[in-house]
């Protein structure tokens, strides 16, 4: 089986070698960009311990490799979004426990979004996240109707906002300014205030959440 294949599986489901080979130069790739964003294929492949060819099959370049890690980061992220949700009626307890969930796998990834931003894009990675925005449009609006969010802006818009919060406190750990705990506190809590929980109730829920 070539490399360019590795997406299919065994007639029973069993995971190729080349899928194996895949996952492997995926896993090595961002833990190397983490480590040295300047990390070239030849030293990804090194780490790995393939060959650069057997990365190549796979990715046919170091941006379609970190545009992959980017896909991946997003369906961790609305993966996580959804299941902060889950089963949570109270709109403000839904977008705290939310962007408290989210925090833990965007703060793996932080330094993956800074990195993307060059090859991808902001535009890239704003356009991948655009379903979890939608699940957010959809909660911000039930709770604006429900009167437990006062903000003047429509719900589309706030929900674009609470994403740039979130983008902005990443840059803020990534540039030493906040730890990387206190920022996913301090992040639930801003989105609230911006939805317009009053700063006291907002900052009690969210402590009440993370203990």
């Amino acid at each position: 089986m070539s490399a360019m294949t590795s997406g299919n599986t065994g007639n029973a489901g069993t995971p190729t070698r080349a899928d194996a080979n895949r996952r492997r130069i995926l896993d090595v790739a961002l833990a190397e960009l983490l480590r040295d964003p300047d990390a070239s294929m030849d030293q990804i492949a090194r780490a790995a311990g393939v060959v650069r060819r057997t990365v190549y099959g796979h990715f046919p370049s170091r941006e379609a490799l970190i545009s992959t890690l980017v896909d991946e980061a997003v369906q961790a992220l609305a993966a996580a979004h959804a299941a902060g949700r889950e089963g949570v009626e109270d709109p403000a307890e839904s977008v705290a426990r939310s962007v408290l969930t989210v925090w833990e796998i965007a703060d793996r990834y932080r330094l993956l979004v800074a990195l993307a931003q060059r090859t991808v894009t902001m535009q890239g990675i704003r356009e991948r996240l655009a379903p979890v925005r939608e699940n957010s449009v959809r909660v911000l609006q039930r709770g604006l109707d429900e009167g437990v969010f006062t903000s003047p802006l429509p719900a589309p818009a706030l929900a674009y906002v609470h994403e740039q919060v979130l983008f902005g406190l990443m840059e803020a750990v990534n540039d030493g300014l906040l730890d990387t705990r206190e920022a996913g506190r301090s992040a639930a809590v801003t989105v609230l205030t911006a939805a317009g929980v009053p700063a006291s109730k907002a900052t009690a829920l969210v402590a009440e959440l993370s203990e």
